[in-house]
């Protein structure tokens, strides 16, 4: 009984890793913002973004199958857990991007009559797209059962994105000015009350 529930949880695991990957794939093809209808203030972040994230999970995924299972022994409960956690990341994600709709772009851009949204997620945290990704890193490492491997993935991702957010935030002060620096007093950027 607990085999055949390993092996629905397996499927149910690499269904929706990939429909992430997918996801991010076509986010990066249809939501680009070309210079020609946005002022784009990238600064080339996107692309050290997605070369730290994939090398972290890489090199924690490879690291966690090599060695032993720290996290909790190994239970076999762990990886279950990792499925909800990825869950809750994309969910979080795919929630903020909908959110944004048009004014979304995986390169930071700023579109002319674009305005600051507050609203849902965005009124308790500034970045939850970045959020949902977070947890999405962490699903992944404690998929890996080991402390070591959680770490390789999560630390350097967590420290590209706050590049990324530097970035951004930049570019959004200087779109709406005042408008941000208040939105920023009242909101914390990743962690609703904490970070």
């Amino acid at each position: 009984m607990r085999e055949a529930r390993g092996h629905v949880e397996h499927r149910l695991w690499l269904i929706l890793y990939w429909m992430w990957i997918v996801s991010e794939l076509l986010l990066i093809v249809v939501t680009r913002t070309r210079t020609s209808s946005g002022n784009v203030r990238d600064r080339g972040s996107i692309f050290v973004l997605w070369i730290v994230i994939f090398s972290s999970i890489f090199a924690g995924s490879w690291y966690g199958a090599v060695h032993p299972h720290t996290i909790l022994a190994g239970a076999h409960w762990v990886k279950t857990a990792s499925v909800a956690i990825l869950v809750a990341g994309l969910a979080v994600r795919w929630t903020a991007i909908v959110s944004l709709g048009r004014a979304f772009s995986v390169n930071v851009a700023i579109h002319a009559d674009q305005k600051l949204y507050r609203k849902g997620l965005f009124g308790l945290v500034r970045h939850p797209s970045y959020t949902g990704m977070l947890i999405v890193f962490a699903a992944i490492g404690v998929r890996t059962q080991n402390w070591g491997a959680l770490a390789i993935i999560l630390i350097p991702a967590f420290a590209a994105l706050l590049y990324r957010i530097r970035v951004e935030e930049a570019a959004l002060r200087q779109a709406f000015g005042p408008d941000y620096g208040e939105y920023s007093m009242t909101t914390k950027r990743l962690l609703p009350g904490i970070y």
